[in-house]
C-alpha cells in the first residue's frame, strides 16, 4: 500500500513537471517573455506589405535581438503599413540611414524585422523614421509570378 502511494505521488509530480514545461514553452513561443520595462526609443518604418508581421515580433541586427515591434497601423493617405519599432536604449548608436527588412525565420517561422546599419554619422532618435525599407516576400505572389512567367514561355 505504501509503495502504491509513492508511485502515485511520483506520477503526480511527473505530470505537474510536464504541465509546467508546456506552460514555459507556450510562453516562449508566444513571445510574451519579451516584455521589458519599456526602456528604449521608438522609430517608425513604412512598408508596402508586412505579410504576417505582428506586434511583439522581434527586431534584430546581425542576428541579435535589439528590440520589438510595438504597433502596426495603416496610413489612410498612402495605404502603407506604418510599423513602430521599440529599440532597446543600449543600442542608441544606430546610424540615421539604417535600413529595415522583413524576413521569415525558417520556412514557416515567424516574421521579424532585420536592421542593417548605414554609414551616417548622426544617429536615430526617438520619433525617427527609417527611410530604407524592404517589404515582406509573400510566397503566394512569388508562385503567381513564376506561373505567369512560365506560362508566357510557350508562346
Amino acid at each position: 500500500m505504501r509503495q502504491t502511494k509513492a508511485v502515485e505521488i511520483g506520477v503526480g509530480l511527473f505530470v505537474a513537471a510536464g504541465l509546467i514545461a508546456l506552460f514555459v514553452m507556450a510562453i516562449k513561443m508566444s513571445n510574451f517573455s519579451s516584455f521589458d520595462n519599456g526602456a528604449g526609443y521608438d522609430v517608425t518604418a513604412r512598408f508596402d506589405n508586412i505579410g504576417g508581421l505582428k506586434e511583439r515580433s522581434p527586431v534584430s541586427m546581425a542576428g541579435v535581438k535589439v528590440g520589438q515591434v510595438s504597433s502596426i497601423a495603416l496610413d489612410s493617405q498612402t495605404y502603407e503599413a506604418v510599423v513602430t519599432l521599440t529599440i532597446n536604449s543600449q543600442y542608441a548608436a544606430l546610424p540615421l540611414d539604417t535600413s529595415a527588412s522583413i524576413f521569415t525565420a525558417g520556412l514557416l517561422g515567424e516574421q521579424y524585422i532585420a536592421l542593417e546599419p548605414g554609414g551616417e554619422e548622426t544617429y536615430l532618435a526617438n520619433g525617427s523614421e527609417l527611410q530604407l525599407t524592404q517589404s515582406a516576400l509573400v510566397l503566394e505572389q512569388l508562385i503567381g509570378q513564376f506561373l505567369f512567367n512560365a506560362g508566357g514561355d510557350d508562346e
